[in-house]
């Protein structure tokens, strides 16, 4: 044993405190790491630990002077563990021409960001801290900051670190035993020399008190602090609470004593394990300038694993996206009849998403960016899911799409099975893990017994979900008995309340328990018009103008992330259905077709608080417009005839109220903007066009802003605008004309 020891130090050679450092540094990161907890994917997690496994293993078996071709190594790792954990099955196949082989490599490199991004800069951290903290003050301070930051971030969030402190503490004391070793190599070589003839009964005490600290660090109980730190007292000081989390930190709600520690809402990227509850995020996500309202498909998941959805590879790979080209389609809805949307997709924010939204199902991509651009090569297509993945950097700002939307023809649809022509994606798309339990299938099976078509068992299927059990976004997760480890069944039988996540994806596993093909989507509900909507009063327009595909411009929130389900029928595609309880599917319906849904359900509970939705105008407006047209043209050629003019407006106020004329005048002003060069874009509400207008022309700032105001109020407002009031609004649209020349 005593040689055995002897030789393992002989073989790290005069460098082996560098190459502990090494080690320790790598050790005391990966327990650092755990306060993104939530924050990173489990691909993120995955590289990032490998990285620094492999960093410290290279620095330990080759030799140390080979510094460059370490790092070379190590960089080499990083990389190579990035194409591994990364999701690379995006990849698409070779190419056939040689002009896409420039495509081709950013498409299946681009898979690495911005994991590559997390990976090299571990590894820098690691090389600069292994090269840096060498000596004892270094040491302490590195770990000394290390557990300062894992104690702030375990008394302030709700992540439990207590272990990784405890780990950073025991890899520090083994730091100081072997810093202390070193030293006493370095400055007495001679009872080095002693020590290493007898090291076994030096190290095993250590081993054994090291261990018992540790021990007894993992295993002492949470109690409050006996003395509150100064930020705690400054903060009681002033009055206010400050959270500090003890205890089984595991549990996300608790509904019974009102816990807040909640994730925001928003479009997930992780969904290999759903549940819990969400705050409200209330901020907007992006606009959509639409012919029909829809919901936003953003992608879907075809493997349910009992906790929630992943991927499945498929052997359908990537297509390039062309500018106006139309996208292949697996399977044609060769039976239905569809409507072609348009959309123009604007983001409020910069945030990263995988993929773009749109109506589903996109057919075509008219522009990304601007309208002159070709499409970037970041953009592809993946047909067998209908989804326009998106593998560069940051989103792109602004796209214009449009979407091939199957019409809902329930008769039709009664007629034909649900039943995919590939038995490799049916067999995909009907997929359970044993953990589905057989009281889950038989409820499925007594749900629909009525049910004579395929259809007929997807809408009792649906209507059953949607009627039986309630809408939470803070479900009540003390109910859970842990008698079931499966997710479907938690909430059909204990938790019997939720959100959509757990209303669509059970019932994607019940429809799969009946041989029905069924996904798991994700995206956005439709959002709402904007507050800042203008045209003519909607009782001055006749009943066939009003649009009712509710075409618009709509904000969509964080708060409008959704999922839903749809189920392949021959013949007519993926049809979307809606089992979560307050909302309905704005389907586009066949002619005579009137969409099946309770009478008795809200849309959309969770959308922001907003003024009702109002009907596009359609041709309506276009009447209205050329009607003004006219009589501007007409006030053109009697301009200075005031008589005539005032004989005008005394005629148009009797036809008018005082709102209705400040609305009119308001878009008279905007139609001159518009031709002295401030045109308002399709993205833009009118209050951000006039912050716009008036950063160049800023002695208007204050005649604008008067116009803004009252045409808001008139608009909106509750009260009724005076006579005068309107004719001082009309006059200072004249002078604001005049200004614009």
């Amino acid at each position: 044993m005593r040689k055995r020891a002897k030789s393992l130090l002989n073989l790290a050679g005069k460098h082996w405190y560098d190459r502990s450092v090494s080690v320790f540094v790598a050790l005391i990161i990966i327990s650092s790491l755990s306060i993104f907890e939530g924050y990173w994917w489990p691909e993120t997690y995955a590289i990032a630990y490998g990285t620094l496994v492999w960093a410290a293993i290279i620095d330990i078996f080759i030799p140390y002077k080979l510094k460059f071709f370490r790092w070379t190594l190590q960089f080499a790792a990083a990389v190579v563990l990035t194409f591994r954990h990364a999701r690379m099955e995006w990849a698409v196949a070779p190419p056939e021409r040689a002009g896409d082989v420039g495509w081709w490599l950013q498409q299946t490199l681009a898979g690495l960001h911005p994991f590559i991004w997390f990976g090299l800069l571990l590894w820098f951290i690691h090389a600069l801290f292994a090269a840096w903290a060498k000596t004892r003050l270094r040491m302490f301070g590195f770990v000394g900051a290390s557990i300062l930051l894992l104690t702030v971030a375990d008394s302030f969030t709700p992540i439990w670190l207590w272990d990784n402190v405890a780990a950073v503490v025991f890899v520090g004391l083994i730091w100081l035993v072997l810093d202390h070793l070193h030293s006493l190599k370095r400055k007495h070589p001679d009872s080095w020399r002693d020590l290493l003839e007898y090291p076994i009964r030096v190290f095993t005490p250590a081993a054994i008190v090291l261990a018992i600290f540790l021990a007894i660090a993992l295993n002492v109980p949470s109690i409050a602090p006996l003395l509150q730190d100064p930020y705690t007292i400054w903060k009681n000081a002033k009055g206010e609470e400050v959270r500090v989390f003890l205890g089984d930190k595991a549990i996300v709600n608790d509904s019974s004593s009102g816990s807040s520690s909640n994730a925001s809402s928003g479009y997930s990227r992780n969904d290999e394990e759903l549940g819990g509850g969400f705050d409200y995020d209330f901020s907007p996500m992006m606009t959509v300038q639409t012919s029909q309202k829809s919901y936003w498909r953003g992608e879907d998941k075809s493997v349910y694993t009992g906790k929630g959805w992943e991927d499945e590879a498929t052997p359908f790979p990537l297509e390039r996206v062309l500018k106006e080209q139309e996208l292949a389609v697996l399977f044609p809805p060769e039976l239905a009849e569809v409507t072609e949307v348009s959309q123009i997709i604007t983001m409020e924010r910069e945030d990263v998403y995988p993929v773009l939204f749109g109506a589903s199902s996109i057919s075509k991509v008219n522009w990304v960016g601007e309208k002159e651009q070709g499409l970037p090569r970041a953009l592809s297509w993946l047909p067998v899911s209908a989804e326009l993945r998106w593998s560069g950097g940051e989103s792109p700002q602004a796209y214009s799409i449009t979407s091939s939307v199957v019409m809902l023809d329930e008769e039709g649809l009664r007629g034909v099975e649900a039943k995919l022509p590939d038995a490799g994606l049916q067999a995909m798309y009907v997929q359970l893990p044993d953990s589905v339990t057989q009281r889950v299938r038989d409820l499925a099976a007594e749900v629909t017994a009525a049910g004579a078509t395929d259809y007929d068992k997807a809408k009792l299927l649906e209507q059953f979900l949607r009627t039986s059990y309630a809408y939470d976004n803070k479900p009540d997760l003390t109910k859970l008995t842990g008698s079931s480890g499966d997710f479907v069944d938690q909430f059909l039988f204990e938790l019997m309340e939720g959100y959509c996540d757990y209303f669509s994806t059970s019932m994607a596993v019940m429809a799969r328990t009946l041989e029905l093909p069924a996904r798991w989507v994700k995206g956005f509900s439709p959002g709402s018009l904007p507050a800042e909507y203008y045209g003519p009063p909607e009782e001055l327009l006749l009943e066939e103008d009003l649009n009712p595909a509710g075409a618009g411009m709509y904000t969509v929130r964080n708060a409008d992330a959704h999922s839903w389900v749809e189920i392949y029928f021959d013949g007519y595609g993926w049809i979307p259905f809606e089992p979560t309880s307050g909302f309905l599917f704005p389907y586009a319906a066949a002619e005579g077709e009137e969409p099946a849904a309770p009478e008795t359900e809200a849309d959309e509970p969770e959308a922001s608080p907003a003024e009702p939705e109002r009907a596009d105008s359609g041709s309506g407006i276009w009447k209205w417009l050329g009607l003004a047209a006219i009589l501007a043209a007409a006030a053109a050629v009697l301009i200075g005839r005031k008589r005539i003019a005032m004989a005008w407006r005394s005629w148009r106020n009797q036809s008018y109220s005082a709102n209705e004329l400040i609305v009119l005048e308001t878009n008279r002003l905007l139609r001159a903007c518009r031709k002295r060069g401030l045109q308002r874009e399709e993205h833009e509400t009118m209050r951000e066009a006039v912050a716009r207008w008036t950063d160049s022309r800023k002695r208007l700032r204050d005649d604008f802003r008067y116009v803004l105001d009252r045409f808001e109020q008139a608009k909106y407002g509750a009260g009724a605008a005076t006579k005068d009031e309107a004719d001082r609004f009309a006059s200072k649209v004249r002078e604001l004309i005049g200004e614009l020349r």
